[in-house]
């Protein structure tokens, strides 16, 4: 179990000022999760799940990025009915 020190350590790494009862709340969580984590290093794991999934081996995986066409007609017909426009832009309230 994390001990209350390093629960207090990284609390004010964190800039967080914790009660007691945050403190004791805090130090069984973060066992929960660091115990779970040492699960995780003990799963086995094959070599070609390693190897499929490797720096660079995920492009395999994923779609090639293509742009739309400008002349999108749904697009351009939302605009049409858009209250207030700029070029291809409908204009909103700003938010703050």
């Amino acid at each position: 179990m994390i001990s209350k020190e390093e629960v207090k350590h990284i609390a004010k790494l964190a800039r967080l000022e914790l009660t007691e009862k945050e403190i004791l709340k805090m130090q069984k969580d973060m066992s929960v999760i660091l115990d779970y984590f040492d699960l995780l290093k003990k799963a086995p794991h094959t070599r070609s799940f390693s190897k499929n999934f490797g720096v660079g081996a995920s492009a395999q995986y994923l779609r090639k990025d293509e742009t739309a066409p400008k002349n999108n007609s749904l697009a351009q017909e939302l605009i049409k009915l858009a209250p207030d426009k700029k070029d291809d832009y409908i204009k909103v309230k700003a938010i703050f």
